[in-house]
Protein backbone atom coordinates (compact mmCIF):
# COMPACT_ATOMS: atom_id res chain seq x y z
CA UNK A 1 0.00 0.00 0.00
CA UNK A 2 1.03 3.34 -1.01
CA UNK A 3 -1.62 5.44 0.41
CA UNK A 4 -0.51 8.30 3.47
CA UNK A 5 -1.38 7.95 6.70
CA UNK A 6 -1.15 10.18 9.86
CA UNK A 7 -1.11 7.96 13.19
CA UNK A 8 2.23 6.62 13.52
CA UNK A 9 1.38 4.10 15.42
CA UNK A 10 -0.82 2.49 13.50
CA UNK A 11 1.18 2.01 10.21
CA UNK A 12 -0.63 0.47 7.15
CA UNK A 13 -0.30 -3.67 6.49
CA UNK A 14 1.88 -4.57 3.23
CA UNK A 15 0.11 -6.80 1.16
CA UNK A 16 3.53 -8.30 -0.62
CA UNK A 17 4.72 -9.20 2.53
CA UNK A 18 1.65 -11.06 3.22
CA UNK A 19 1.25 -12.22 0.18
CA UNK A 20 5.16 -13.63 0.13
CA UNK A 21 4.73 -15.57 3.55
CA UNK A 22 1.38 -17.15 2.89
CA UNK A 23 0.51 -17.30 -0.67
CA UNK A 24 2.20 -20.66 -1.40
CA UNK A 25 3.03 -23.64 -3.20
CA UNK A 26 0.20 -25.78 -1.70
CA UNK A 27 -0.79 -23.39 0.59
CA UNK A 28 -4.86 -23.10 1.27
CA UNK A 29 -4.51 -19.24 0.45
CA UNK A 30 -4.59 -18.25 -3.15
CA UNK A 31 -4.05 -14.12 -2.61
CA UNK A 32 -4.34 -11.52 -0.13
CA UNK A 33 -5.22 -8.13 -0.90
CA UNK A 34 -5.23 -5.17 1.32
CA UNK A 35 -7.54 -2.33 0.77
CA UNK A 36 -7.75 1.30 2.36
CA UNK A 37 -11.36 1.22 2.75
CA UNK A 38 -14.57 -1.14 2.25
CA UNK A 39 -17.86 -0.87 3.38
CA UNK A 40 -17.71 -5.02 4.10
CA UNK A 41 -15.16 -7.68 3.99
CA UNK A 42 -17.81 -10.00 4.10
CA UNK A 43 -20.17 -8.62 1.64
CA UNK A 44 -17.11 -7.32 -0.87
CA UNK A 45 -16.25 -11.42 -0.98
CA UNK A 46 -19.62 -12.13 -1.75
CA UNK A 47 -19.84 -10.07 -4.66
CA UNK A 48 -16.68 -11.39 -6.18
CA UNK A 49 -17.67 -15.05 -5.27
CA UNK A 50 -20.95 -14.36 -7.30
CA UNK A 51 -18.60 -12.20 -10.45
CA UNK A 52 -16.61 -15.39 -10.14
CA UNK A 53 -19.26 -18.44 -10.11
CA UNK A 54 -20.84 -16.26 -13.44
CA UNK A 55 -17.29 -16.56 -15.42
CA UNK A 56 -16.80 -20.03 -13.87
CA UNK A 57 -13.56 -18.56 -12.14
CA UNK A 58 -12.58 -19.43 -8.84
CA UNK A 59 -12.24 -17.32 -5.28
CA UNK A 60 -10.92 -20.61 -3.14
CA UNK A 61 -8.63 -19.12 -0.79
CA UNK A 62 -9.19 -15.45 -1.20
CA UNK A 63 -8.37 -13.02 1.52
CA UNK A 64 -9.26 -9.47 1.60
CA UNK A 65 -8.50 -7.00 4.87
CA UNK A 66 -9.55 -4.18 4.81
CA UNK A 67 -7.94 -0.83 7.05
CA UNK A 68 -11.08 0.50 7.67
CA UNK A 69 -14.72 -0.68 7.05
CA UNK A 70 -17.31 1.48 7.12
CA UNK A 71 -19.99 -0.49 7.50
CA UNK A 72 -19.20 -3.73 8.95
CA UNK A 73 -21.23 -5.99 10.06
CA UNK A 74 -21.72 -8.94 13.18
CA UNK A 75 -23.71 -11.37 14.30
CA UNK A 76 -27.50 -11.05 14.89
CA UNK A 77 -27.19 -7.70 12.18
CA UNK A 78 -24.89 -5.59 14.37
CA UNK A 79 -23.15 -2.99 13.54
CA UNK A 80 -19.49 -3.17 14.48
CA UNK A 81 -16.68 0.08 13.62
CA UNK A 82 -13.21 0.73 14.58
CA UNK A 83 -10.83 3.80 13.42
CA UNK A 84 -8.62 2.77 10.42
CA UNK A 85 -5.41 1.04 10.91
CA UNK A 86 -6.89 0.40 14.55
CA UNK A 87 -7.25 -3.47 13.99
CA UNK A 88 -7.80 -6.39 11.85
CA UNK A 89 -10.17 -6.53 9.99
CA UNK A 90 -10.68 -9.47 7.40
CA UNK A 91 -12.47 -11.98 5.49
CA UNK A 92 -11.37 -15.32 3.95
CA UNK A 93 -13.38 -17.72 1.52
CA UNK A 94 -12.76 -21.52 1.36
CA UNK A 95 -14.93 -24.43 -0.04
CA UNK A 96 -15.45 -26.97 2.32
CA UNK A 97 -16.19 -29.69 -0.82
CA UNK A 98 -16.39 -33.19 1.56
CA UNK A 99 -17.90 -32.09 4.56
CA UNK A 100 -21.28 -32.20 5.02
CA UNK A 101 -23.52 -29.19 5.84
CA UNK A 102 -24.48 -30.05 9.25
CA UNK A 103 -20.95 -30.00 10.11
CA UNK A 104 -20.39 -26.46 9.03
CA UNK A 105 -21.33 -24.89 12.29
CA UNK A 106 -17.64 -26.00 13.45
CA UNK A 107 -16.29 -23.38 11.15
CA UNK A 108 -16.87 -20.13 13.41
CA UNK A 109 -15.66 -22.06 16.41
CA UNK A 110 -12.54 -23.36 14.51
CA UNK A 111 -12.32 -19.53 13.32
CA UNK A 112 -12.24 -18.75 17.01
CA UNK A 113 -9.49 -21.41 17.86
CA UNK A 114 -7.03 -19.64 15.70
CA UNK A 115 -7.69 -16.05 16.07
CA UNK A 116 -7.42 -16.86 20.35
CA UNK A 117 -4.56 -19.57 19.66
CA UNK A 118 -2.59 -15.97 17.76
CA UNK A 119 -3.19 -13.57 20.47
CA UNK A 120 -1.95 -16.42 22.97
CA UNK A 121 1.33 -16.85 20.97
CA UNK A 122 2.43 -13.35 19.63
CA UNK A 123 0.45 -11.09 21.97
CA UNK A 124 0.77 -13.20 25.49
CA UNK A 125 -2.82 -11.78 25.90
CA UNK A 126 -4.50 -15.14 27.68
CA UNK A 127 -7.51 -14.90 25.13
CA UNK A 128 -10.59 -17.58 25.94
CA UNK A 129 -13.82 -18.35 23.33
CA UNK A 130 -17.05 -17.63 24.44
CA UNK A 131 -19.78 -19.66 22.21
CA UNK A 132 -20.17 -19.27 19.56
CA UNK A 133 -17.48 -17.08 17.94
CA UNK A 134 -16.60 -14.42 20.13
CA UNK A 135 -12.87 -14.29 21.21
CA UNK A 136 -12.43 -12.34 25.18
CA UNK A 137 -10.20 -11.54 27.52
CA UNK A 138 -11.88 -12.24 30.88
CA UNK A 139 -15.60 -11.21 29.98
CA UNK A 140 -14.63 -8.31 27.91
CA UNK A 141 -14.74 -9.14 23.88
CA UNK A 142 -11.12 -8.76 22.13
CA UNK A 143 -12.91 -10.40 18.31
CA UNK A 144 -15.61 -11.15 17.36
CA UNK A 145 -16.78 -13.50 13.54
CA UNK A 146 -19.22 -13.92 11.15
CA UNK A 147 -19.54 -16.47 8.94
CA UNK A 148 -21.12 -16.38 5.99
CA UNK A 149 -22.40 -19.28 3.67
CA UNK A 150 -22.95 -18.47 -0.32
CA UNK A 151 -24.58 -20.95 -2.32
CA UNK A 152 -23.51 -21.19 -5.79
CA UNK A 153 -25.62 -22.77 -9.22
CA UNK A 154 -22.67 -23.82 -10.61
CA UNK A 155 -20.20 -24.37 -7.92
CA UNK A 156 -20.10 -25.81 -4.05
CA UNK A 157 -21.24 -23.79 -1.36
CA UNK A 158 -18.55 -21.42 -0.04
CA UNK A 159 -18.39 -19.91 3.68
CA UNK A 160 -16.69 -16.62 3.88
CA UNK A 161 -15.21 -16.19 7.30
CA UNK A 162 -15.27 -12.70 8.25
CA UNK A 163 -12.91 -11.61 11.29
CA UNK A 164 -12.59 -8.67 13.45
CA UNK A 165 -10.17 -8.16 15.82
CA UNK A 166 -9.51 -4.85 18.10
CA UNK A 167 -5.46 -3.98 17.68
CA UNK A 168 -4.25 -0.50 19.12
CA UNK A 169 -8.20 0.87 20.27
CA UNK A 170 -7.68 3.17 22.89
CA UNK A 171 -10.76 3.41 25.73
CA UNK A 172 -12.49 6.14 24.17
CA UNK A 173 -12.65 4.48 20.59
CA UNK A 174 -14.17 0.98 22.21
CA UNK A 175 -17.57 0.56 20.26
CA UNK A 176 -19.06 -0.74 23.83
CA UNK A 177 -17.75 -0.46 27.39
CA UNK A 178 -17.65 -4.39 27.21
CA UNK A 179 -14.86 -4.41 24.71
CA UNK A 180 -11.26 -4.49 24.85
CA UNK A 181 -7.55 -4.64 22.62
CA UNK A 182 -4.70 -5.69 22.76
CA UNK A 183 -3.12 -2.72 23.62
CA UNK A 184 -5.69 -2.03 26.32
CA UNK A 185 -4.83 -5.50 27.62
CA UNK A 186 -1.02 -4.45 28.03
CA UNK A 187 -0.44 -7.24 24.76
CA UNK A 188 3.57 -7.79 24.05
CA UNK A 189 2.61 -6.78 20.45
CA UNK A 190 0.02 -4.67 18.57
CA UNK A 191 2.34 -5.63 15.08
CA UNK A 192 -0.64 -6.00 12.69
CA UNK A 193 1.35 -7.78 10.09
CA UNK A 194 2.48 -10.34 12.99
CA UNK A 195 -1.06 -10.84 13.88
CA UNK A 196 -2.58 -10.97 10.66
CA UNK A 197 0.15 -14.11 9.56
CA UNK A 198 -0.31 -15.70 12.87
CA UNK A 199 -4.29 -15.77 12.32
CA UNK A 200 -3.86 -17.16 8.60
CA UNK A 201 -1.90 -19.55 9.24
CA UNK A 202 -3.52 -20.85 12.97
CA UNK A 203 -6.71 -20.98 10.48
CA UNK A 204 -5.13 -22.60 7.62
CA UNK A 205 -4.12 -25.24 9.64
CA UNK A 206 -7.35 -25.77 11.47
CA UNK A 207 -9.48 -25.60 8.35
CA UNK A 208 -6.90 -28.34 6.34
CA UNK A 209 -7.30 -30.80 8.99
CA UNK A 210 -11.10 -30.20 9.91
CA UNK A 211 -11.69 -30.26 6.19
CA UNK A 212 -9.06 -33.64 6.05
CA UNK A 213 -11.58 -34.94 8.22
CA UNK A 214 -14.84 -34.76 6.02
CA UNK A 215 -15.62 -32.33 8.99
CA UNK A 216 -15.70 -34.67 12.35
CA UNK A 217 -14.18 -32.57 14.74
CA UNK A 218 -13.50 -35.64 16.73
CA UNK A 219 -10.54 -36.45 14.73
CA UNK A 220 -7.39 -34.32 14.74
CA UNK A 221 -8.37 -32.62 18.23
CA UNK A 222 -10.54 -30.22 17.92
CA UNK A 223 -13.35 -30.95 19.46
CA UNK A 224 -11.36 -31.16 22.69
CA UNK A 225 -9.16 -27.84 21.91
CA UNK A 226 -12.17 -25.90 21.44
CA UNK A 227 -13.81 -27.40 24.71
CA UNK A 228 -10.56 -26.55 26.48
CA UNK A 229 -10.91 -22.76 25.57
CA UNK A 230 -14.34 -22.31 25.99
CA UNK A 231 -15.35 -20.05 29.04
CA UNK A 232 -18.62 -20.71 28.61
CA UNK A 233 -18.70 -24.07 29.65
CA UNK A 234 -19.29 -24.57 33.66
CA UNK A 235 -20.77 -21.15 33.68
CA UNK A 236 -24.46 -19.94 34.62
CA UNK A 237 -25.61 -18.60 31.08
CA UNK A 238 -28.94 -17.31 29.84
CA UNK A 239 -29.81 -17.71 25.99
CA UNK A 240 -31.85 -15.72 24.01
CA UNK A 241 -33.00 -16.90 20.72
CA UNK A 242 -33.45 -15.43 17.28
CA UNK A 243 -37.43 -15.77 17.99
CA UNK A 244 -37.41 -14.21 21.43
CA UNK A 245 -37.27 -17.41 23.71
CA UNK A 246 -34.69 -17.22 26.95
CA UNK A 247 -32.98 -20.77 28.23
CA UNK A 248 -31.32 -20.26 31.87
CA UNK A 249 -29.15 -22.75 32.99
CA UNK A 250 -25.52 -24.39 33.00
CA UNK A 251 -23.45 -24.15 29.48
CA UNK A 252 -22.47 -28.43 30.41
CA UNK A 253 -20.53 -28.72 26.69
CA UNK A 254 -20.48 -28.60 22.56
CA UNK A 255 -22.04 -31.36 21.28
CA UNK A 256 -20.64 -33.27 18.13
CA UNK A 257 -21.69 -30.74 15.83
CA UNK A 258 -20.81 -27.56 17.82
CA UNK A 259 -23.99 -26.99 19.91
CA UNK A 260 -23.84 -25.45 23.03
CA UNK A 261 -25.37 -27.61 25.62
CA UNK A 262 -27.44 -26.46 28.41
CA UNK A 263 -29.03 -28.09 31.42
CA UNK A 264 -32.30 -26.38 32.92
CA UNK A 265 -34.32 -27.22 35.29
CA UNK A 266 -33.44 -31.25 34.66
CA UNK A 267 -33.46 -30.62 30.61
CA UNK A 268 -30.68 -30.78 28.44
CA UNK A 269 -31.29 -28.35 25.53
CA UNK A 270 -28.77 -27.97 22.24
CA UNK A 271 -28.60 -24.50 20.46
CA UNK A 272 -26.84 -23.93 17.07
CA UNK A 273 -27.87 -20.20 17.23
CA UNK A 274 -28.36 -17.58 20.42
CA UNK A 275 -26.79 -14.96 21.66
CA UNK A 276 -25.58 -16.06 25.57
CA UNK A 277 -24.88 -14.15 28.03
CA UNK A 278 -22.88 -14.97 31.14
CA UNK A 279 -24.32 -14.54 34.74
CA UNK A 280 -22.87 -14.58 37.96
Amino acid sequence: MTSMYGDLDRPPLDAEALRRALVTPGALWSDIEVLDQTSSTNALLARRISDADARGASTDGMVVIAEHQTQGRGRLGRVWSAPPRSGLTMSVVVRPYDVAPNRWSWIPLLAGLAVAAAVRHEALVGATLKWPNDVMMQERKLAGLLVERIESASHAPAAIIGIGLNVSLRRDELPVPAATSLALEDAATTDRSLLARAVLRNLERLLTDWMRHGGDAEQGGLHAAYVQACMTIGRHVRVELPDGEVVEGTAVGIDGVGRLLVRSRGRQHAFSVGDVIHLR
